[in-house]
This record gives structure tokens, C-alpha cells and sequence, in this order.
């Protein structure tokens, strides 16, 4: 079975968020929150590490 986590910022007034879960030692797993039957996106930890960055980036910049 599937460890999946919630963020811990998720809650409150904002219930809209992702689960993710390490798949095997390659893989990590996100899926939505509200619909976990409906499958995951599998994508490499190195991956996953570069997209938060970027996006942390923008966020900092102000482009979201």
C-alpha cells in the first residue's frame, strides 16, 4: 500500500491540494486530493525537485 501524504498547508479555507508518495526509489506519485481514484502523475524525484523550484522562482517574482 501507498504511503500518501497531504501537504501540511492544505486545510482551512483552501481545500484544494495534492497527495503525493514515493512509488519506488525512481518514482514519486501526485494525484488530487479530491479525486485519489482517478489516477497519478509519475514523475522522477530530480523532476518534481526542479518544477517546485521553478515555481517557487515565478512565485517570488510575482508571475502567478
Amino acid at each position: 500500500m501507498t504511503d500518501w501524504r497531504k501537504s501540511t498547508h492544505s486545510g482551512g479555507d483552501n481545500p484544494n491540494c495534492v497527495e503525493a508518495a514515493r512509488i519506488d526509489v525512481r518514482t514519486i506519485g501526485v494525484r488530487d486530493s479530491k479525486n485519489p481514484e482517478g489516477g497519478h502523475l509519475a514523475i522522477a524525484p530530480r523532476v518534481l525537485r526542479e518544477a517546485l523550484a521553478s515555481y517557487l522562482v515565478s512565485e517570488d517574482r510575482g508571475d502567478s
